[in-house]
């Protein structure tokens, strides 16, 4: 199947689009599994600069922008360069050579029943004004993630029809031309979505509801305060609702003191602790977590050459592997060089 890798660690390739500062359901969805997985993969985070063009093409500047923003998230986290390879997407050409073969495997009519594809046209207001490369997005993912040979994609599981759609595509080539790639499994986070500060059912950048990872306390606090808890509960003392309350769903995630939590829920389902008490419970939690992130932050943001160097190395890296791939697929689809 390709590259002989028998005697080598499995390969992981995941990534994100450099749109803003990643958040707290980015940790929870991929970023701690990466974290966990770097020492026993090996590992490549694509920072997806071209796929962001498909619905930034108007303001660019907001994607150059961010990528060492996103690559310093990475690192404030725990990302080892010595052992993940950070990648940009946009240094990488071959990438775009495979997402053009790779699209006549693909029908327009599988690309419309995408159902990530649906929602995002759908959040986006997409209707007769759909961009082709946004159309085409779920085949430039799966060039991604075929193009390093994954064996591994951790991602929410609301990315799950996007990564269904590499395997076809996978299958399809396979079936077409002879085997060259592996079918790449998800690897899906134990909390694999987080809702929104809002009660929105996912957090989001382009909804404005996030804790970011960089995350000031000051800020920290006021986006806690002004969470969304129970709408029915009118008075202090009201019994309040704890399933779907943001506030226990964020200490569930975050705060591994069982019994203290686990007490609060059942003195605010009987109306014995007012919502900011709990509130603040919850801003100590997060405060917590935050406090190493941003003390590594503040390294790489007074450092950034270092960070550009890291990005660099690790794009020479993820090239070396998806050129390889590449001249396979081409020899394998008898395209040939004179």
């Amino acid at each position: 199947m390709g590259e002989d890798r028998k005697n080598y660690k499995k390969r992981i390739l995941t990534g994100d689009r450099p749109t803003g500062h990643l958040h707290l359901g980015h940790y929870l969805g991929s970023l701690v599994n990466r974290v966990k997985l770097q020492d026993e993969y090996e590992q490549y985070i694509l920072i997806a600069d071209v796929q962001a063009m498909t619905d930034n093409f108007d303001h660019p500047e907001k994607i150059s922008h961010n990528i060492v923003n996103v690559a310093i998230d990475y690192l404030s986290v725990g990302i080892d360069p010595k052992k993940t390879a950070i990648v940009l997407q946009s240094q990488v050409p071959e990438l775009f050579e495979m997402t053009i073969y790779l699209m006549n495997l693909v029908t327009v009519a599988e690309l419309e029943r995408n159902p990530t594809v649906k929602e995002e046209k759908k959040k986006r207001g997409f209707d007769n004004s759909l961009p082709v490369g946004f159309f085409t997005y779920p085949i430039s993912q799966a060039a991604d993630i075929l193009g390093f040979n994954a064996d591994l994609v951790p991602a929410g599981e609301d990315q799950s029809p996007m990564l269904e759609q590499a395997r076809e595509i996978a299958r399809n080539f396979n079936r077409t031309y002879g085997v060259l790639f592996v079918e790449p499994q998800a690897l899906i986070s134990e909390f694999p979505r987080l809702v929104g500060i809002d009660g929105k059912e996912k957090m989001s950048k382009s909804l404005q509801n996030t804790i970011d990872l960089s995350e000031s306390e000051e800020s920290l606090r006021k986006k806690v305060m002004k969470m969304y808890t129970d709408p029915g509960r009118i008075h202090a003392d009201d019994p309040g609702k704890v399933e779907g309350n943001p506030v226990f769903i964020y200490l569930d995630a975050f705060n591994s003191d069982l019994k203290q939590n686990e007490g609060l829920k059942a003195r605010y389902r009987e109306g014995s602790v007012k919502d900011v008490e709990v509130k603040e419970i919850l801003f100590g939690t997060l405060n917590n977590f935050l406090e190493p992130i941003r003390e590594k932050r503040k390294f790489y943001e007074q450092n950034k050459d270092l960070v550009k160097e890291i990005i660099r190395e690790g794009t020479e890296r993820g090239r070396k592997i998806v050129s390889k791939t590449m001249r396979e697929m081409r020899d394998k689809m008898s395209v040939k060089s004179f």
